[in-house]
């Protein structure tokens, strides 16, 4: 197992997730402030949006306006030049709050969502919501146990979505209408709660574990070779930088209930690893 550590890239944020590397920056949500924000390699922020509904995923239209999903209702917003707008309305399939997305090279995004509320509601498995580029919503997975982080391989023939309650990692062949059929286990993860993934050119995937300081690289069938070793627990990860090895880790200190308090805090976190990206996001 190779370790590294991170350094911390950007504080004083609220609660952050759905991390992309996007035209030189890092694009991320930080949820609980009702905002989506890019940071540079030297820690230079900026404000891109303020989404009320609280955003997670990030991804982009061929043409490259920004879809953001908004939680709380259940929706994929749209930001255009005059601001944002609905993409699409989720909530036929969701069945609680939206959360983490990926969005192919052709604009098709793939939507998880909680199943049910973290608090106060019973466990129920949950679909993943596909949204055409022109923002009609269909199912793409039924049966999942809370659907997260997800990636596309490099040839677009392959979908892996984390299962945080089933702690594994699923692989799903994308067929050519964007739909997912011949589902699979890619890894079992035992004590890693898969939350945010990405995916890097050997086709092993990242794994944020919030249970733990940490983010994990899996190989297909669940060999474990490197740790990203955090300062806070790490929520979600992507790869990027200029030559696409730079570990960018969304960690948060505090519970769901201080969450939702307002009493979280939330890093930006960094570690330079040996293999660089690939895929989607």
């Amino acid at each position: 197992m190779t370790d590294y550590t991170t350094t911390i890239l950007l504080d004083g944020l609220k609660f952050t997730e759905g991390p992309r590397w996007h035209e030189g920056r890092l694009w991320f949500s930080d949820m609980w402030a009702n905002r989506v924000m890019a940071v540079d390699p030297a820690g230079r922020s900026e404000l891109i949006a303020e989404v009320p509904g609280r955003p997670s995923g990030l991804g982009w239209l061929p043409d490259g306006r920004l879809l953001i999903v908004s939680m709380a209702d259940r929706k994929l917003m749209r930001l255009d030049l005059d601001g944002l707008r609905e993409h699409a309305d989720l909530s036929g399939v969701a069945t609680s709050f939206a959360n983490d997305m990926v969005v192919d090279g052709g604009g098709r995004a793939y939507v998880g969502n909680f199943g049910a509320d973290l608090i106060g509601e019973p466990f129920r498995p949950a679909a993943l919501a596909l949204v055409s580029p022109d923002g009609h919503v269909s199912v793409a997975a039924e049966g999942l146990e809370f659907p997260n982080g997800a990636v596309i391989t490099p040839d677009g023939g392959t979908l892996v979505v984390a299962e945080s309650r089933g702690r594994r990692l699923t692989a799903f062949t994308i067929a050519s209408d964007g739909t997912l059929v011949d589902r699979r286990v890619f890894a079992e993860l035992g004590e890693v709660v898969p939350d945010g993934i990405c995916l890097d050119a050997d086709g092993a995937i990242w794994v944020a574990n919030p249970r733990a300081r940490e983010c994990v690289r899996v190989r297909e069938g669940g060999a474990a070779t490197d740790r990203a070793v955090t300062q806070h627990p790490a929520y979600a990860c992507m790869l990027g930088g200029d030559d696409g090895r730079t570990l960018f880790v969304c960690t948060s200190d505090g519970s769901e209930e201080d969450r939702r308090a307002g009493r979280s805090a939330a890093f930006i976190e960094t570690a330079t690893v040996a293999v660089s990206r690939a895929g989607w996001p």
